[in-house]
């Protein structure tokens, strides 16, 4: 018997997981133009001057002679040994508490795998990080956003509302998700009692804290603040990323969390990859050790620092008075609020054309609001296009809102 298969249709063997896919306009960004050739204020890329080649390939080789085929093989799934244990001297948590991931970003989707089922709610502080918003929405969660305000008060009211109304609809809150220290995109910090706050609400309405801290470490000024993590170890999960601090290229992160909730994302990852790259992991706990992390980590400070003033002062400089944004501690990101009649959409077609991208805000709201903010990264380009960059972009802006 033949049979015959004049068209294939696809649709009908996607999962409906598909559907709820959420691609990434950053890497549509990417797509269409080369970011060396344009004035690119649109990524999160870490600068590739605070890569630190040479002690990339001096340890390199330590990590081949020391360890042999070993740094070639498959590893443990919860991660090498020698890496957990100088994240445990580090950061003062127990080697049983520390698992490795592959990125920051697998931690949060472990995390969505292992709590989220279908319409179960998870809160958000908008704006929030598109990454997350993307792995949430992949597995079809219910995702409430709360407004954040600087005013504590308010802040407070705006949670209230939200749980409220999750209450009043018999919605189950499994976990809130928040980057507290230099937001992306907003680049804004939670104090020390707003961290509290969070955390008093989840202990009354018994949900969990997923704390996000890829650039805790990228501090420019003001005192460092507690992470919730260390506020209390049994209700929040923190993940945490070389990423920003050592090379994206490796790929690696690790999550603190209660021995019960890691036995399940240990379980998790063996679906997933088994385990976190080998190689990198002995390299990179070699870079911790010989404290070759804390000494770029200085010159990456100071590299960013300078960056960071430099954007703020063109743009006390050039921009419209229309125009505000936050001055950031840390981090990579500052964040633009205009009018609210400006479209960061339609504005964006305009600005690319004339060689200008950034990331139109209202990607990070998780009800598509914020069309009239914009994100800046100040860390991927050179200084003398950093200025130029701004100086083009108030351009184009003061021949819109003018």
């Amino acid at each position: 018997m033949k049979i015959y298969l004049d068209k294939m249709n696809l649709d009908s063997l996607f999962s409906e997981d598909c559907n709820s896919f959420m691609p990434s306009p950053v890497r549509d960004i990417f797509k269409k133009v080369d970011l060396n050739e344009i004035y690119s204020f649109a990524g999160g890329y870490p600068n590739a001057d605070s890569f630190p080649l040479d002690d990339i390939e001096r340890l390199s080789k330590i990590v081949l002679e020391k360890y042999g085929t070993k740094a070639l093989q498959y590893g443990a799934t919860q991660g090498l040994t020698e890496l957990r244990e100088a994240l445990s001297q580090r950061y003062h948590v127990p080697t049983k508490n520390i698992q490795i991931s592959t990125s920051s970003q697998q931690g949060i989707d472990v995390c969505s795998r292992i709590f989220i089922n279908p319409q179960d709610t998870i809160l958000c502080i908008n704006p929030c990080y598109l990454g997350a918003i993307q792995s949430f929405k992949s597995y079809r969660a219910d995702i409430q956003g709360i407004e954040y305000s600087q005013d504590i008060e308010i802040f407070k009211q705006n949670i209230t509302k939200v749980i409220n109304n999750c209450i009043s609809q018999d919605k189950k809150i499994k976990f809130l998700y928040v980057i507290s220290d230099f937001q992306n995109p907003s680049g804004q910090t939670l104090s020390l009692a707003e961290r509290e706050l969070l955390l008093s609400f989840a202990r009354s309405y018994d949900f969990l804290i997923i704390e996000d801290s890829p650039y805790k470490e990228l501090r420019y000024e003001g005192d460092d603040i507690k992470s919730i993590y260390e506020l209390d170890t049994e209700r929040v999960i923190f993940l945490g990323s070389f990423s920003k601090i050592f090379a994206p290229a490796f790929r690696l992160g690790w999550i603190f969390a209660n021995e019960k909730i890691l036995e399940k994302i240990y379980v998790c990852k063996q679906s997933l990859d088994l385990c976190p790259p080998v190689f990198d992991q002995y390299l990179t706990s070699e870079y911790i050790n010989s404290g070759l992390l804390d000494k770029n980590l200085e010159k990456s400070r100071k590299l960013y620092k300078g960056k960071r003033d430099l954007v703020l002062k063109k743009l006390e400089e050039c921009m419209p008075d229309c125009v505000s944004w936050n001055k950031a501690e840390g981090g990579l990101f500052l964040f633009l609020y205009l009018p609210e009649s400006f479209n960061a959409l339609t504005f964006y077609e305009l600005a690319l054309k004339e060689g200008l991208a950034y990331v139109a805000g209202n990607f990070f709201y998780t009800d598509g609001s914020g069309l009239n903010t914009i994100r800046l990264n100040f860390s991927f380009m050179s200084d003398e296009k950093l200025e130029k960059g701004i100086e083009l972009f108030s351009s184009l802006l003061k021949k819109v809102l003018n």
